[in-house]
């Protein structure tokens, strides 16, 4: 007969794969709604988001792959296929011909308005559903009182 071999997740890891799984199930319920509502990935929805919450409206390029969490390559494919659909635009930065700018245009303020409250839907169901699972649960009650 074989041995059974028990293995002890240091409480450290084990936390850390509840997170990743709080993450990932999270996403994929959003991305769902966010394609099925407004054909808009959740990376797409991230960075119409986080270019609308400027001041300014735009971004250079590095800063939209920092605040996203891309690669300078990724942001540039992502940004490329927004601006295809006219979500959004880029151009040169006047001070410096280097540095390119990202802006969110009207349509894209636009779509985000509409795909807003089914994002925010979204992460409250997920959540809701997360919190029924017993490992998952204490991580859920922190990321809702962030939100307090």
């Amino acid at each position: 007969m074989g041995q059974q071999r028990q293995t002890i997740e240091p409480p450290l890891a084990r936390g850390w794969c509840a997170l990743a799984a709080l993450h990932n199930r999270i996403e994929a319920h959003i991305e769902r709604a966010l394609q099925a509502e407004h054909d808009l990935s959740v990376r797409e929805f991230s960075v119409l988001d986080v270019l609308d919450r400027q001041d300014g409206y735009h971004l250079r390029m590095n800063e939209v792959s920092d605040a996203v969490v891309l690669s300078q390559s990724a942001t540039t494919r992502l940004v490329t296929r927004l601006e295809e659909r006219g979500l959004l635009s880029r151009y040169l930065c006047d001070t410096d011909r280097r540095g390119i700018y990202t802006e969110v245009t009207a349509a894209g303020c636009e779509l985000l308005k509409l795909a807003r409250p089914t994002n925010d839907a979204a992460l409250r169901e997920a959540l809701d559903d997360a919190e029924q699972r017993p490992e998952l649960a204490p991580l859920v009650g922190a990321v809702k009182s962030l939100g307090a």
